[in-house]
């Protein structure tokens, strides 16, 4: 890669003394949003401005709509994936845009067309990551043509500019890549451990808390882990991604590490060694517990740190300001009685280990060997078989959207409605694939195109000129894209302000389209929202049963590979472990996610609510346990032969309250009561530190599971 990137070093490095350079790369090239919203706009820039200067805004603006939709539908790949995704895109946006270019003059055929292709597309894209990005796109240049149609010299320029427009944007975007060809690797890592500084600043409320917020801050770590994980897996994507692409591991094994620490780090913030809220009531624990949650937080601001120094490019600087907290804080518990038995002992050990992991971060001695990562190992076939399920929520999807696409063509023909496509796209960007997500887009869509619509009548007043209004399109283009991962709401303002200001420049009538635009949006808003609340809806409160459990499921298969992992010796490949933990993670931020969809549901479908609320609160707890119990892994052995022994009988409850969950029997399991005596006899009867850390855990682990099972039957009991 750096002989293919010699060429661009003899542009690069010139500039690099420049100071202007610098302070572009301090404001664009460390904040991701900021660099993919400029690339976008400099693409825009250079097609558009010349031929609106030239008096063919037709042209510019088609060009600049490509463009956009190719940023919108870009991937994140290794350079050689982004050529073939890049090749794709541009075959399949000619493709849709041809045949809706052909097709026009036959309604009936151009609306079934959309429908059967826009089910094609969407069970395309769910294949991966790459296709899902391209076949969004493809449907959405399909309705961009049809917008611009009647403004377009020839029915074949539109599949052209478009084409074309996505071409340029992905080429640009690629000459950037080649220039620093690990600027993905360092995005993702960066928006990981940004999602972990974010996950420890809400875990810090914890210490001190009282009862009646644990419930409340539990969730809301619960629902903060739902967006670290699916960093975690977004890394791990384009980790292999580039593992696949490059032949030298070398270059890599850094990134590894960084990927491997995340984990690691992740495991000791998510474990959890005692009820806080309990240990909160003691006032000899104050100031522990205090100067913990002051420690959290500055170990946050070190993750944020060395976040910023992946994106800059920067060498990570450890902050003195943590290092001189944990010290102060050992200080203080050296002070405390009973040191070896003290409950909070554990996780000031873990806050010193991700402490000193942040120290000893560039040693190349943390991992010699580069780990295997998880991949889909199914084939293009097994995977489209997969979806070809009438119970898979993604076939479910693409017919629900192709129907919206169906009768909002229908209205718009039938009625003679001007800028009817409006409909259809408003459909694409509201439909989602479940209730509750489709509500809050809705919601979404229909406010920011309402303040749009107003903010643009009353700012293009003020630039009513040619030019005034090319500088309007930009701006909103660089802002809507700026805002699209942060707020949605907010991009939607922008997007709307765009189109005005676009349509000014092609026909002059910016301001007249603005009212059809929110009517046509609110069709189609509507039409999202009936198709998914009356096509196969899948209310929350069914999958409850199914989804506690997996997560129970994935739990048992976690204790287990952590019980393996303290009778045997760690090795530097733990991959069955760390397949069995982020299968435990992704279990239990579905059920999260069903109980933060429940409250977006009808009154009439939030059955159990309560019972979703009490089980997520649970199972997460339960996971936290377990995640403390792992993070010890490689430090220490379960130190007795009681404590393995008992392990395994919690293993062995656990177990069967998942079995007992299979058939619902709805049966509280005696041998759980039976356990946790025994664990309480082990603790009263055992000094030793290690020991009796590790007997606390265990009954924590089989108290909650209790619980679970208790809440779980109930729910059966009631479904019956």
């Amino acid at each position: 890669m750096s002989e293919k990137n010699q060429w661009l070093s003899v542009f690069i490095n010139p500039l690099r003394k420049q100071a202007w350079f610098e302070t572009f790369r301090q404001a664009f090239w460390s904040n991701p949003d900021r660099l993919m919203a400029a690339k976008a706009t400099f693409a825009i820039v250079l097609l558009a401005v010349p031929f609106v200067v030239a008096g063919k805004s037709v042209i510019g603006i088609t060009l600049a709509l490509g463009a956009l939709a190719g940023a919108l539908s870009e991937t994140d790949d290794h350079p050689r994936g982004r050529i073939k995704s890049l090749a794709l895109k541009v075959v399949s946006f000619g493709f849709s845009s041809f045949a809706v270019a052909l097709l026009n003059p036959y309604p009936i055929i151009l609306g079934f067309g959309l429908a059967i292709s826009t089910i094609g597309f969407i069970l395309i894209g769910g294949l991966s990551e790459r296709y899902r990005g391209v076949t969004f796109g493809a449907i959405l240049v399909g309705i961009y043509t049809m917008q611009g149609i009647d403004n377009s010299p020839g029915w074949y320029l539109q599949p052209i500019l478009l084409s074309a427009g996505a071409l340029f944007y992905g080429l640009l975007s690629l000459v950037l890549l080649f220039y620093h060809p690990w600027r993905l690797l360092e995005e993702q890592l960066a928006r990981g451990y940004l999602a972990l500084a974010t996950y420890l600043e809400e875990k810090a409320k914890l210490f001190p808390s009282d009862k009646t917020r644990q419930g409340q801050l539990r969730n809301q770590l619960a629902l903060q882990n739902v967006q670290l994980v699916a960093a975690l897996d977004r890394c791990k994507d384009v980790l292999n991604s580039y593992g696949d692409a490059v032949k030298d591991e070398e270059p890599l094994k850094p990134y590894m590490r960084y990927f491997m620490l995340l984990q690691s780090l992740h495991e000791r913030a998510a474990s959890s060694h005692e009820r806080y809220d309990l240990l909160s009531d003691d006032p000899e624990n104050k100031e522990l517990l205090e100067g913990i949650g002051q420690t959290l937080l500055q170990l946050s601001l070190a993750i944020k740190q060395f976040a910023n120094s992946l994106l800059a490019g920067t060498p990570y600087r450890h902050p003195v300001s943590l290092a001189w907290m944990v010290n102060a804080l050992k200080d203080q518990f050296e002070k405390a009685e009973n040191k070896a038995t003290h409950p909070l002992a554990p996780l000031i050990n873990n806050l010193n280990r991700s402490h000193q992991s942040l120290v000893n971060l560039n040693e190349d001695q943390q991992r010699s060997l580069t780990p295997r990562l998880a991949k889909d190992e199914r084939t293009i076939g097994e995977r489209l078989k997969a979806q070809l399920n009438w119970n898979h929520p993604r076939l479910r999807y693409a017919i629900r959207l192709s129907l919206c696409f169906l009768v909002g063509f229908a209205i718009s023909e039938g009625f003679q409605i001007a800028r009817g496509e409006w409909i259809i796209l408003t459909s694409l960007f509201v439909c989602q694939p479940s209730y509750s997500e489709t509500r809050r887009r809705l919601l979404q869509r229909v406010l920011g195109t309402l303040t749009g619509v107003i903010a643009g009548v009353l700012i293009v007043q003020l630039f009513p000129t040619s030019a005034g209004q090319l500088v309007l399109m930009l701006a909103s283009a660089f802002t809507f894209l700026f805002w699209l991962r942060r707020n949605y709401s907010i991009s939607v303002i922008f997007i709307t302000i765009f189109v005005l200001s676009a349509f000014s420049l092609i026909t002059d009538e910016g301001v007249a389209i603005m009212v059809p635009r929110l009517v046509d949006t609110v069709i189609g808003s509507v039409l999202a929202i009936i198709s998914v609340r009356l096509l196969w809806p899948d209310w929350q409160y069914k999958r409850l049963p199914g989804l506690i459990k997996e997560a129970l499921s994935k739990n048992t298969a976690y204790f287990q590979a952590i019980i393996n992992e303290y009778e045997h010796e760690s090795t530097d490949d733990d991959f069955d472990y760390r397949v069995a933990r982020r299968q435990a993670h992704r279990a239990d931020n579905a059920l999260v996610l069903a109980w933060q969809g429940m409250q977006m549901e009808p009154k009439n479908r939030q059955h159990f609510r309560k019972q979703a609320f009490t089980l997520t609160y649970l199972n997460h707890a339960l996971l936290s346990y377990l995640s403390a119990l792992g993070a010890h892994r490689q430090q220490q052995q379960l130190t007795t032969i009681e404590l393995l022994s008992i392990a395994k009988d919690v293993l062995a409850a656990l177990q069967e309250v998942t079995n007992s969950m299979q058939v619902q029997n709805g049966v509280r399991d005696k041998h759980i009561d039976n356990l946790m005596h025994e664990i309480k006899e082990h603790l009263n009867n055992t000094e030793q530190g290690e020991a009796l850390q590790q007997f606390n855990l265990l009954f924590n682990i089989a108290d909650v599971t209790a619980h679970i099972l208790k809440r779980a039957n109930v729910l059966a009991i009631h479904q019956k």
